[in-house]
């Protein structure tokens, strides 16, 4: 994980890499909670045996669960040690390139694209890239804008 003192050290690292996160595995439980908490049970996420047969040989997470892991991963990737609270701004561009199959450990590396002051904080644009473990595709592209106060 990386560490940075102050969240105006960040405006310095506009355009390059500011963490990579520990491995997450995607496992059925949690691709069954996510069905259950959205009310998305669409037989390629949550019926192995049919999915089985599918395109995939298994069953796969939602996008959106994908998309959803974001904070998790950023939790591992990077922290900043005078922000006392950081809130979800919004997204711009999103892609799901590649599937994420029961099972797979996903990572993200998180660059930062944009940072602009704001009262007592700032606002970040990072562009997040998540991949699977031995993937050649990203699973998930993001651009994730969060603001964080100090």
């Amino acid at each position: 994980m990386n560490h940075f003192a102050h969240l105006q050290d960040l405006a310095a690292r506009i355009g390059s890499e500011i963490g990579l996160s520990d491995w997450l595995t995607v496992d059925q439980a949690r691709i069954d909670l996510f069905a259950q908490a959205t009310g998305d049970h669409q037989w390629i996420h949550v019926d192995a045996e049919r999915a089985a047969q599918g395109p995939y040989g298994g069953t796969v997470a939602h996008g959106f669960l994908t998309l959803s892991l974001l904070p998790e991963l950023s939790r591992t990737a990077f922290a900043v040690d005078d922000v006392r609270m950081g809130i979800n701004y919004g997204l711009g561009k999103v892609r799901f390139p590649a599937p994420v199959k029961c099972g797979a450990r996903l990572r993200g590396r998180f660059k930062l694209m944009a940072f602009e002051p704001l009262p007592g904080g700032a606002q970040l644009t990072v562009e997040v890239t998540m991949e699977v473990e031995g993937g050649t595709k990203p699973v998930c592209v993001a651009e994730s804008l969060s603001r964080r106060f100090t």
